[in-house]
């Protein structure tokens, strides 16, 4: 994609994208709501038009051609399956479309419903399926063409938890063996981390990074990357740079990476990265999360609250109690306070 606008009205879904996907790739577009990632996937699939830029596929450009003429599939997160058929008969349909002999449609439905197991459910209705089979049937009809290009919208959504893990490690091994190129859409960052081989962050119809799961947890490039990705987010505050030092709360502590100059910044610190210490910013304990393997602590700085993650060994932590917070030098990230870009 190259300079794409995308706008309704006086409102802008997409500011310019540029994004070029490898072939072969797993590629999550990732952001919250409204961040215009399932815009830029239905500009692939051609179900929306572009107010300005190009659509290359495979060095051609296909900006102005139907959806038909693209050689895509897409996978809903609705699943848009046909009630009144049966699953043999919606994984076949678009088969059926393009006028393929029954007898060889036979033979591709069944190849595409074994590679999702479901070939026992040919028969069936999608009202008789539970959520994980409509899914597992919407993935066949989208595989049964062999599309050089495979587009997925949130397709786990419906699902609940323990079926989601498994499923999206069932879709990442699907996609390896089918040697398809995919664009996979969420708002679940725990899913493209995982599945992803690159993945786009998109924040207000803008590109804001685009990298491999590991760089963008690693190095994020703005606060606003910064403060979505990590599970709990990343914890933001208002510090002042002097050198190799940064003054926050009550605190001055030091930072690496050879930084110089003074400015205000926002500092960055993982929850997993702070520390409980004897000396360093004054905090006070809101509650304890219990998960079992380890703790969450909600801390408020101040008018700001941050989180800490700590096994749960140690003393135990009142609710109230004054405690002083500190952290690793190279564990710190320092983004310029007015621009909010990676310093």
């Amino acid at each position: 994609m190259k300079g794409v606008v995308k706008k309704h009205g006086s409102f802008t879904a997409l500011h310019g994208m540029d994004l070029n996907i490898e072939p072969g790739e797993f590629f999550a577009l990732l952001g919250p709501s409204g961040s215009g990632k399932t815009t830029t996937l239905r500009i692939l699939a051609g179900l929306e038009e572009v107010n300005a830029g190009n659509v290359w596929l495979d060095d051609v450009d296909v900006t102005h051609q139907q959806p038909g003429e693209r050689d895509v599939a897409m996978v809903f997160q609705s699943y848009a399956l046909y009630p009144h058929m049966t699953v043999g008969q919606n994984i076949g349909f678009p088969l059926k479309m393009i006028g393929m002999p029954a007898s060889q449609i036979e033979v591709a439905v069944k190849e595409s419903a074994a590679k999702v197991d479901i070939g026992h459910l040919l028969d069936r209705r999608p009202g008789q399926l539970s959520g994980g089979q409509q899914q597992r049937c919407a993935l066949a009809r989208a595989i049964v063409r062999k599309p050089r290009l495979f587009l997925l919208d949130e397709p786990l959504s419906n699902l609940d938890a323990k079926l989601r893990v498994e499923t999206r490690l069932e879709l990442r091994r699907l996609q390896r063996s089918l040697g398809v190129t995919a664009v996979y859409v969420t708002h679940d960052q725990e899913e493209a981390m995982t599945v992803a081989d690159r993945v786009a962050v998109f924040m207000e119809g803008r590109l804001m990074q685009i990298g491999t799961p590991k760089e963008i947890f690693l190095r994020p490039a703005t606060v606003a990357v910064a403060g979505f990705i990590g599970t709990p987010p990343m914890n933001l505050l208002d510090a002042h740079l002097s050198g190799s030092q940064v003054s926050v709360g009550n605190a001055v502590l030091p930072v690496a990476g050879g930084v110089t100059g003074e400015r205000d910044i926002t500092l960055g610190v993982r929850p997993g990265d702070l520390r409980l210490a004897d000396h360093g910013i004054g905090a006070q304990v809101e509650y304890v999360e219990d998960l079992g393997d380890s703790l969450v602590v909600n801390l408020r700085i101040g008018d700001r609250r941050v989180k800490l993650k700590k096994d749960p060994s140690g003393p135990a932590l009142a609710e109230g109690q004054p405690v002083h917070l500190s952290f690793a030098p190279d564990t710190a990230h320092l983004f310029d306070r007015a621009s909010g870009e990676r310093i």
